[in-house]
């Protein structure tokens, strides 16, 4: 019977997963070995190696949202891995790493998402950007990125899943029609950091995340999908920046106090950057 009504429990829970997720199968999902999963995938990454991680058989690697073998792209030299932080989904059994190299004559940002599956990484999705992305400059990533405070956000504080998500959706939808502006919860202070450039170079006690926003335009950002970090307040978004042709991008989100608090962005222009200008109100550089 303590059998039948565990199993009975376990199915429930699977079944109360939001959509978006996909529940880890037998083995248990935590952010101890998610953690230890993405050190495999660091050690890796630094030794040219995919072989070093854990992969399932079926394992896929997508470079800049294309599917090409493990050993092509980003892995055929090793790579220095100069800062790197991540996020942790313990209910999709997924992770994301922002990961910065600037020590050799072609820096990158990258953002990385694994997915987990009974203890194996079944799917490896990097987004890898380069001088020849949107705003590029892994130098001044690394200086603004390195000295912000991720830390942990005590459970009575944090935000729910779906609010994170909402949150993240909101922002995207901006893109597409500014009325969706009024409903993202604008913290301050807040900064944000896109390919390298940084909304608040002059070093304002009191930044906006609203300098530099779009109004509008248009442009769809569709293919969402969401990696959630209940713990750390924050949730990272692939989509494809201007519809199924668009740009590959990741911005990721940190609230506190349920306000934004960081925005960070990769856009990688696998056929150049078009040409867009920078918004009136973005500081320079």
């Amino acid at each position: 019977m303590i059998r039948l009504i565990a199993v009975f429990v376990l199915l429930f829970s699977v079944s109360s997963v939001h959509a978006e997720t996909v529940a880890p199968a037998l083995t248990e999902c935590t952010r101890k070995n998610l953690q230890e999963t993405v050190d495999k995938y660091m050690d890796a990454l630094e030794k040219g190696s995919p072989s070093l991680i854990p992969l399932a058989a079926d394992a896929k690697y997508i470079e800049n949202r294309k599917e090409i073998a493990f050993g092509e792209g980003i892995w055929q030299t090793p790579l220095t891995v100069d800062f790197q932080r991540s996020l942790f989904d313990v209910d999709a059994c997924e992770t994301f790493s922002e990961i910065i190299h600037t020590s050799s004559s072609h820096p990158y940002v990258i953002g990385t998402r694994l997915k987990v599956v009974n203890g194996k990484i079944a799917e490896v999705e990097s987004l890898v950007s380069d001088e020849d992305d949107w705003l590029f400059n892994a130098a001044d990533y690394l200086k603004y990125s390195s000295t912000e405070k991720w830390d942990i956000i005590p459970p009575d504080k944090q935000t729910d899943r779906q609010t994170l998500i909402q949150v993240a959706s909101d922002y995207f939808d901006i893109f597409q029609d500014y009325s969706a502006f009024s409903k993202v919860p604008w913290g301050i202070p807040c900064v944000r950091i896109e390919g390298g450039a940084y909304t608040n170079p002059q070093n304002d006690p009191n930044p906006s995340c609203t300098v530099g926003v779009p109004k509008g335009g248009g442009v769809p950002m569709t293919n969402r999908h969401y990696v959630v970090d209940l713990d750390m307040g924050a949730v990272v978004g692939f989509v494809d920046f201007g519809g199924a042709n668009g740009l590959p991008d990741a911005h990721t989100f940190r609230l506190e106090n349920g306000k934004l608090r960081y925005v960070h962005t990769i856009t990688v222009c696998p056929n150049g950057c078009p040409k867009i200008p920078l918004p009136k109100d973005m500081p320079k550089q």
